[in-house]
């Protein structure tokens, strides 16, 4: 049998397989996957794979308006001589068209179904093609069950968040402090307000009405001029907002509550209560009360409280410097996809991603992929946190795994059990350098950001964890059969969250569109069940 001839029969098969499996043919628990040792031998180093049994196919939740999300079994289709496995075909130690049964050894999991987005598969079936399995994504195949060193996802974070203390601290201009975290605590240096203040626009009383005032515009009390002199009782004077409050006044009555007579006598309109429309001294704050904990992001507003208690510079917590990698021949910087190239989406992304994350990150590099440029760039870097994109699996360009080992780094996350995004890393280069490598394709970036980048970003810029946000699904969403997945949702405008299309590994428009990516268990979610909603910038 020719190439051709393979390859038709092979998609004759994978389809048949999945038509199967839609009507419910597969009802053996004891399934197996064709024997994929070779393969497993190959990644790990071993002589052997461990067996594994194949997950019946996930049902899914309940129906709901919007179909659940479909999987689809690419690390079976036989290809000529080999398999592929996640884009990449392998050995002739896979049949090209092995038979399923419950002795044939199942196949280890691939490790790069985050590289293969595919949408609008047409299954013919009972003589009727029928749209199937729209956004699929080799990402969520039944069978692809957690390799047995992926890191569990809650794992992964918790490992992040530990990997690293805060950076010492640095004094900024106020200017310059937006978005860094406090390092000493925010104490008041003056009384707030310093002195008594007119809070309003009127005139300054003593004692009860009505009032004898001073000739016109010999005695206004304007604010920026102190000095104001003292009022004897039954007097008034002209006084502005945030004027300083005379010396024996005791309220301030409102412009629109006060008539002068011909006589040059002050009428109140209404009761005037003593203390009225007077800002005391000290009534927002005293000198010393701290006004914001280590820990405290700089806002704006934390910026103009600082300012008001006496503040030129704030001691915070330096961000952390970040150099970003992109990797992959593919890659365009500018104009139309052509000749196989693509537009490179993750360069213009992780810089301001990552600012909004407390970092402050250098201009992306991009090295194809070559494993000297990365091993040195890596040896050259003196950033916190590297970041590079891409080269994370286990394929002949995947340069990120033996240039790490060659550097002698420790891998403290390798592989994490989340759909999109497995194969993502994090790795200690030396002391108070990190390396966090993300997979290539778009939202699998996005998943490792949320993963492993945040965490670690938080701990190195001393922030608080973030307060866990929690929502209630619309529509019930599909879940990996032993992994997390991560699903760009929106607000629906009554405190639920939807589940978005064009999720798939390589997709953008679902994200952008979003208002954060929902954490789905393994199983999935069924409608009205509630899950975390991890925030965007």
């Amino acid at each position: 049998m020719d190439g051709d001839s393979a390859l038709d029969r092979a998609t004759e098969d994978a389809l048949a397989l999945f038509t199967n499996q839609r009507r419910g043919a597969r009802s053996h628990a004891g399934d197996r996957l064709p024997d994929e040792g070779a393969e497993a031998a190959g990644r790990s180093g071993a002589g052997r794979a461990e067996p594994r049994h194949a997950e019946p196919p996930h049902a899914g939740p309940a129906h709901s308006g919007q179909a659940s999300f479909a999987y689809f079994p690419f690390d079976e289709i036989p290809v000529g001589g080999g398999v592929v496995d996640g884009g990449r075909a392998v050995g002739t130690a896979r049949a090209a068209h092995a038979t399923r049964g419950p002795s044939v050894p199942a196949p280890a999991p691939a490790p790069a179904y985050d590289d293969l987005p595919f949408t609008d598969i047409d299954v013919a079936q009972d003589g009727k093609d029928e749209k199937r399995a729209r956004d699929m994504t080799a990402d969520d195949a039944p069978h692809a069950t957690r390799s047995s060193h992926a890191t569990p996802w809650s794992t992964a974070r918790a490992v992040a968040a530990a990997a690293a203390g805060a950076l010492p601290a640095e004094d900024r201009a106020l200017g310059d402090a937006l978005g860094q975290v406090l390092a000493e605590p925010l104490v008041a240096l003056t009384d707030l307000p310093s002195f008594d203040t007119s809070a309003m626009d009127g005139w300054a009383v003593s004692g009860p009405g009505p009032w004898k005032l001073p000739p016109p515009g010999a005695q206004d009390v304007l604010a920026g001029r102190p000095g104001a002199r003292p009022l004897r009782d039954g007097r008034a004077v002209r006084i502005a907002t945030g004027a300083p409050v005379p010396p024996g006044a005791t309220a301030v009555l409102r412009s629109e509550h006060g008539e002068v007579t011909v006589q040059g006598e002050l009428l109140a309109s209404r009761h005037v209560s003593h203390g009225q429309d007077i800002r005391p001294r000290g009534g927002e704050c005293r000198q010393g009360d701290e006004l914001a904990p280590v820990g405290t992001l700089v806002t704006p507003a934390l910026l103009g409280l600082a300012a008001a208690a006496g503040y030129d510079a704030l001691a915070v917590v330096r961000r952390p410097r970040v150099d970003v990698l992109v990797l992959g021949d593919e890659l365009l910087r500018e104009g139309l996809p052509e000749g196989g190239l693509i537009r490179d989406a993750l360069g213009p992304m992780l810089g301001p991603w990552l600012r909004a994350l407390g970092a402050e990150p250098g201009e992306a590099l991009y090295l194809g992929d070559e494993g000297g440029a990365l091993r040195e760039a890596l040896a050259a870097s003196t950033a916190d946190v590297v970041v590079t994109t891409g080269g994370t699996a286990s394929g002949p360009v995947d340069h990120v795994h033996p240039t790490l080992r060659g550097l002698g780094a420790e891998l403290l996350v390798d592989g994490v059990a989340v759909r999109p995004g497995h194969p993502m890393l994090l790795a200690r280069l030396g002391p108070g350098r990190h390396v966090v490598g993300l997979p290539g394709n778009p939202l699998a970036a996005v998943a490792g950001l949320l993963t492993l980048a945040e965490p670690l970003l938080r701990a190195l810029t001393g922030r608080a964890s973030g307060a866990v946000a929690r929502a209630v699904l619309a529509e019930a969403v599909s879940g990996h059969p032993a992994d997390t997945r991560l699903v760009p949702v929106e607000y629906d405008g009554v405190g639920r969250v939807r589940p978005l299309r064009f999720h798939g590994p390589a997709m953008l428009r679902g994200l952008a569109a979003g208002d954060g990516m929902a954490v789905v268990p393994a199983g999935g979610a069924g409608r009205a069940a509630e899950v975390t909603v991890l925030g965007l910038p």
